[in-house]
């Protein structure tokens, strides 16, 4: 059986943390662990996700869930409760609906104080990996027997029924994620005709029918260069020479967007060395089987700028085409003659400086899924055998996540960002002396999270912002600060100062604090609102130049809702502690960014989320961003906008439901059919209460929480629905933590908002 350990380190001599691993989750396959019932058991979890695939696209996580609750033996004690039709929700029933959801996410707390999930659902992220490996020849070596079942297992799930991949799981298909799963299904050993239900020859079959490879996005491009299925002389160009521009430029790497800008490192590093993998047998027959034309009589200068009309969401603009053929046709011959070899030397040992900084600097966890397979391929290509690569290999664990529908890659990990929500529902539940202990763990969990320091040395030359007093999305060894995660951790640390410390331990230190409003206030523009990772800069038209196809606004930092009212709340939150700590700059950041949330809003009264699905998600941040800035349903224009929204979406069960082509349109777009989705009924359903909708009419919240108590599962878990993030506006994520953090945190508010009196 498959079994998630925590917080360990492993006996890898090329691995190390700067907080003994806190937080740290990799999963380790034991063939002698589990009963014949608990083995059954598991089984049945994964023949109940394929059969019921198509219509719940996401897993439910319950191979660790299971896990856990079996160690702790965990039994829900609380009677589960429905509302009928006509009956009135009582304070009592609200109450069970509580404390069952509250016993169980105390019991699948893990040891380091956090809550495991999946933070996952691409399929673009893995295939990579696997294309990584078995270039460098470890593809055996690191992945046994039992890791290719899952990951075949994971393919095999989230084919759809056309024979394609979507580049998310439920998404329509790709030619890029088509393309990159049959690929990983061959490397893995699969036959050309074989898979379950010949999944290979179903997805070759949609390959080949729509023109091929050759229509693949720029960076299936780039990896089947790689890989030597295509030619790098059909591939946008990757000059490493942008790497050496001076900081004057008007575009320079340290303005880019954080992930573009590392994830084009290594790709101009192994662009500019030409590298192509071992040519095995495989390949050539790779080679035959996805082209619609001999391999040897493609014209490859006639494939560069083609993509297939499933992959195009953001069209290149005429400029951009402009820019590449002038790249390809002038800038690129003269850095290759030998006029300009030794700048393209300097370049390339320039450009592999920055990925080994990179690389350090996240204790080789890299600052994401899609940049660790090429920043590991990278560091082999200089040296097969040297120390960064296999430093490189001990951090693979990272990122793998073993699920009911298989194993599959994550984003980076969630633990912070989860823990720091779903502390804040406990937090709302008002049942301390029943969850003492795990608010403790939580706490702790919390501040030897927080990053200590900056990047090293001259940072700012490696294009890197602060990250000291931050926290990350996933764990301190990761490195890389964001807003948001800084601002929701603070919170959860702010609230527990105020509470006895016998209970949840001592408070953090008030430096500590400091460090973090440095990155809060660091973090917002002169329009008021705060981006994510790193200060915006770079004019708008940098997204002219993106050269991705399939994900919008990438190229260059935004301001974001989200951001920018988690960052609100944490710093009013802070001043009732430290009321003198920069006081004036602070209160300068909370008009600046209330003004902000107020010109952003549309005008149906919504506000856009970034980050969730979408417009529910988006408007509830921006409900607590001015609610904590004091504004009112009395007082506040854009309030009483963003109420009246969601009052006129409730649906006819009394929630809401919004598809997840919100997104991409930008519009707000309701799920087709009856169906409510409760993530985005819990996210209403608390708007409407910041809104003091409790106060003038509670029909809509009551409609709301009776849909939420009657949808409670006798476990007190929630069922999965459809996936619940986004990121650049056309990739969904599955966060799977969310369907459990969100109905029991507006079921708490609910409760102590209905009931004020009983909720002391």
């Amino acid at each position: 059986m498959w079994r998630l350990k925590i917080g360990e380190g492993g006996k890898d001599p090329y691995i190390y943390s700067t907080n003994n691993y806190l937080g740290r989750q990799t999963w380790e396959f034991d063939p002698n662990a589990g009963t014949p019932e608990e083995r059954a058991e598991v089984q049945q979890a994964r023949q109940n996700f394929y059969n019921n695939r198509n219509h719940v696209h996401a897993s439910s996580d319950l191979i660790w869930q299971k896990q856990f609750l079996r160690e702790k033996k965990f039994k829900q004690t609380i009677p589960q409760q429905k509302i009928e039709d006509g009956e009135e929700i009582t304070y009592e029933a609200t109450t069970a609906a509580v404390k069952r959801g509250v016993n169980l996410l105390s019991a699948l707390q893990s040891k380091d104080g956090h809550w495991p999930a999946e933070n996952g659902g691409n399929l673009y992220y893995l295939p990579p990996l696997v294309m990584t490996l078995y270039i460098t020849g470890h593809l055996n070596t690191i992945f046994s027997a039992e890791h290719r079942k899952e990951i075949l297992r994971y393919i095999y799930c989230h084919q759809n029924e056309d024979g394609g991949w979507g580049l998310y799981v439920g998404g329509h298909s790709t030619m890029f994620c088509t393309v990159l799963n049959y690929i990983c299904m061959r490397l893995l050993g699969v036959g050309p005709d074989g898979g379950l239900n010949n999944a290979c020859e179903r997805g070759r079959k949609w390959i080949l029918d729509r023109g091929g490879v050759t229509t693949i996005p720029s960076w299936g491009k780039t990896w089947l260069a790689i890989l030597g299925v295509y030619e790098w002389s059909g591939c946008h160009p990757m000059p490493p020479e942008f790497w050496l521009f001076p900081s004057y430029f008007p575009i320079h790497p340290a303005k880019m967007f954080c992930h573009l800008r590392v994830t084009y490192m290594p790709m101009s590093y192994l662009y500019g060395k030409r590298f192509v993998g071992p040519i095995t047998p495989l390949i050539s027959q790779l080679r035959q089987e996805l082209h619609i034309e001999p391999y040897d009589e493609i014209d490859w200068s006639k494939k560069l700028h083609l993509c297939a009309k499933e992959d195009l969401h953001y069209p290149h603009s005429s400029l951009q085409t402009l820019l590449w053929d002038c790249l390809y046709m002038v800038s690129e011959p003269l850095l290759n003659s030998w006029l300009f070899n030794k700048l393209r030397e300097k370049a390339l040992n320039v450009t592999m400086d920055h990925i080994h900084y990179e690389d350090e600097s996240s204790r080789y966890i890299t600052n994401g899924c899609v940049e660790k397979p090429l920043s590991m391929l990278a560091c082999w290509v200089e040296d097969p055998n040297g120390i960064y690569f296999k430093k490189h290999l001990a951090r693979i664990t990272d990122y793998l996540w073993v699920g009911e529908d298989g194993m599959k890659m994550q984003s980076y990990g969630s633990q912070v960002w989860d823990a720091s929500l779903l502390l804040q529902a406990l937090l709302a539940s008002n049942l301390y002396d029943e969850i003492g202990s795990t608010l403790l763990k939580g706490h702790n969990f919390l501040k030897n999270s927080q990053v200590r320091e900056n990047p090293p040395g001259d940072f700012r030359r490696m294009f890197r912002h602060i990250s000291k007093g931050s926290w990350t999305f996933s764990d301190r060894d990761h490195g890389w600060q964001i807003s948001d995660c800084t601002a929701e951790a603070l919170k959860c640390c702010m609230h527990f100062a105020m509470m006895p410390t016998e209970m949840v331990g001592e408070r953090m230190e008030p430096e500590q604090c400091y460090d973090a409003v440095n990155i809060i206030l660091s973090l917002q523009s002169d329009n008021g609102g705060s981006s994510a990772w790193e200060p915006v800069g770079g004019g708008i038209w940098w997204e002219w130049l993106n050269p991705v196809e399939f994900l919008e606004d990438l190229v260059k930092e935004y301001e974001h809702v989200e951001c920018t009212s988690s960052s609100v709340q944490a710093l009013v939150l802070f001043q009732k502690l430290y009321p003198e700590h920069r006081k004036n700059e602070i209160a300068t950041f909370i008009r600046k960014a209330t003004r902000f949330l107020e010109d952003i809003q549309n005008p149906d009264g919504s506000w856009y989320g970034n980050w969730g699905i979408c417009f529910f998600y988006g408007t509830w941040f921006a409900l607590l961003g001015l609610k904590a800035a004091g504004k009112t349903y009395k007082n506040c224009l854009a309030i009483r906008k963003g109420v009246d929204f969601l009052l006129k979406t409730q649906r006819e069960d009394g929630g809401w439901g919004e598809s997840y082509l919100s997104c991409p349109r930008k519009v707000y777009t309701p799920i087709e059919g009856n169906q409510s989705n409760l993530i985005n009924t819990s996210q209403a359903l608390m708007g409407l209460i910041i809104g003091d909708q409790a106060e003038r009419d509670p029909t809509p919240l009551h409609r709301a929480a009776k849909l939420l108590i009657n949808s409670q599962l006798p476990n007190g878990d929630f069922p999965q629905q459809g996936l619940a993030g986004v990121y650049m506006r056309n990739c969904m994520l599955h966060y799977a933590l969310y369907r459990n953090t969100f109905p029991l945190w507006a079921l708490a508010e609910y409760r102590k908002h209905v009931w004020p009196s009983k909720c002391i």
